[in-house]
């Protein structure tokens, strides 16, 4: 009875601690809300971020879910017409950098993405998580572009098309 009594002591005080933590950490993002700026709130170490604050006095841009380029027409495969999970989502990325440019706008810009991931037949049928991570790794979280978006990164079944392993959306906020 004793050891039941305190393990259950110890639930409670390690459940309390957990959720006291939780507070503390957010009221610290509290303080950061007072900006005249788009604020992205997260962890240093993590590629994305937990949560990002738009200002009222900012626009917003939400692009609809955008497909993979053709690499080649003729291609007789997935991985000839469209590439793999990683070559799909830069392409993609490079779609977005380029719709953003034609609006005056830039990646720099884009604070939440939507992805949508399907089964590769190469990967065992199973999404190509790390493969989409390469590609956002190569426009976000870098030198050239500082910005973390927030993000939720989902795998689904099927897209419209069946050679499509990615579809994004993005969410932009600019002035």
């Amino acid at each position: 009875m004793k050891s039941k009594s305190k393990s259950l002591i110890a639930s409670i005080v390690f459940g309390t601690s957990l959720m006291a933590g939780a507070f503390v950490y957010a009221g610290s993002e509290k303080e950061d809300l007072k900006t005249d700026n788009v604020a992205f709130f997260g962890t240093p170490t993590s590629s994305i971020s937990s949560s990002v604050s738009i200002p009222s006095q900012y626009n917003q841009l939400w692009i609809s879910g955008t497909v993979p380029p053709i690499i080649n027409r003729d291609g007789k495969t997935i991985y000839e017409k469209y590439g793999d999970t990683e070559a799909q989502a830069i392409g993609i990325f490079n779609s977005l950098k380029s719709q953003l440019e034609a609006k005056g706008l830039s990646l720099k810009d884009v604070v939440y993405l939507r992805v949508y991931i399907t089964p590769d037949p190469n990967k065992g049928n199973k999404q190509d998580y790390q493969g989409f991570f390469n590609a956002y790794s190569k426009f976000f979280n870098k030198e050239e572009n500082p910005v973390k978006t927030a993000r939720s990164t989902v795998g689904v079944d099927s897209l419209v098309n069946s050679d499509w392993l990615v579809e994004i959306e993005a969410f932009v906020a600019y002035k």
